[in-house]
């Protein structure tokens, strides 16, 4: 049951990946308008040409890797920076949205949890 449970929140995590993800191409999700900071952030981004979709394609890529449960604990150190960074331009520059990346975090350290032995060499000396 317990192992049912960390599974459907690493399926969960990894579908709403995904669809934000897909939402940086396909723009299907209304968002509400930024704070002016935000705006500024989030234009720099776009205006690098290539750091706004590589983000896209890195969230859906481990989206779809959660969702069919192969690498999970590869992809969610993968993803982790780009959340934490999420959470932290949410945390300074639009508190008011900071709700979803708040949650993808919790259920990325969740995930985490689920795998912890498979971190065990990593912090072997």
């Amino acid at each position: 049951m317990k192992d049912k449970v960390f599974l459907g929140i690493q399926v969960l995590v990894g579908l709403m990946l995904i669809v934000f993800g897909l939402n940086k191409f396909l723009h299907f999700i209304p968002m509400p308008p930024p704070t002016e900071e935000m705006g500024a952030y989030m234009g720099a981004l776009i205006q690098t040409g290539f750091l706004f979709p590589l983000i896209a394609l890195i969230e859906i890529i481990v989206g779809f890797s959660l969702v069919i449960n192969k690498f999970a604990a590869l992809m969610v150190l993968i993803v982790m920076p780009v959340m934490i960074n999420a959470i932290l331009a949410h945390l300074f520059l639009d508190p008011a949205g900071i709700g979803a990346s708040a949650f993808i975090v919790s259920a990325l350290i969740i995930v985490i949890i689920r795998h912890k032995e498979r971190y065990s060499s990593l912090f072997k000396a």
